[in-house]
């Protein structure tokens, strides 16, 4: 987060994000949400695109609906009145409310379709968070094989428990200031890490809804994919 900065983040200045990324030493790397459609492709970059269910995802945002601290709330509902663009859904607690603006902006399908489309291209690699559950020490070594990242054996089982949910948690400071956007800190940020938490929350009746809009949203693979990870892939 301090290191490799979100760009679009606009509670950080931008003439703080450029010198940031102007000041890395080490192998240049940045976050951005923005869809492909919107980013440049360089011949010499490599691109991570990281998925997650909906269903997961959206309950993951309800959290920072909730946790965002009200001056940073505040900006971004007043960028969304100057532009016209629902980047969030007002929040006052109700979750199925705030699910139904979710399903109808479409963003996060939109967000992967786009990426998904060009899915052959060698500079991409798709990663999922529930391969990232399921197969931490994997995946990882898949991300330093796609990178050109060598790293020696030994070194591995504390690089893969560093970067474990827990272990993030525990040395949130060196990870970056969450105070800065978020209530809590660190806590409210990285809050739970697991899946299936909308299982006791939406209903039938949304979890039909939300069926039809991915099918509308995204080809079979591509759904497929965004809720099952490489289990969904064809062998």
């Amino acid at each position: 987060m301090t290191i490799s900065p979100w760009i679009e983040f606009e509670v950080i200045p931008i003439e703080v994000v450029l010198a940031t990324i102007g000041s890395q030493t080490h192998r240049r790397f940045m976050k951005t949400h923005t869809p492909a459609s919107g980013i440049p492709f360089f011949d010499d970059a490599k691109y991570l695109v990281v998925g997650r269910g909906g269903c997961d995802a959206f309950m993951s945002i309800c959290n920072h609906f909730e946790k965002f601290r009200d001056d940073v709330r505040e900006q971004l509902n007043v960028r969304v009145a100057a532009d016209g663009v629902p980047l969030m859904p007002g929040w006052d607690g109700d979750v199925h409310g705030a699910f139904r603006s979710w399903l109808e902006q479409g963003f996060h399908f939109e967000h992967l379709g786009s990426f998904w489309e060009r899915r052959r291209d060698p500079r991409l690699l798709f990663v999922h968070y529930n391969d990232l559950k399921g197969d931490l020490a994997g995946e990882m070594r898949r991300i330093a094989s796609f990178l050109e990242i060598a790293l020696p054996e030994a070194k591995w089982p504390a690089v893969v428990e560093r970067c474990t949910f827990g272990a993030m948690r525990a040395r949130s400071a060196e990870i970056g200031e969450f105070e800065i956007a978020f209530q809590g800190g660190a806590k409210s940020f990285l809050f739970k890490g697991t899946n299936g938490r909308w299982r006791d929350v939406l209903t039938p009746d949304e979890l039909a809804a939300y069926a039809q809009r991915v099918a509308e949203l995204l080809p079979p693979d591509a759904a497929a994919w965004v809720e099952r990870g490489r289990a969904a892939l064809p062998r």
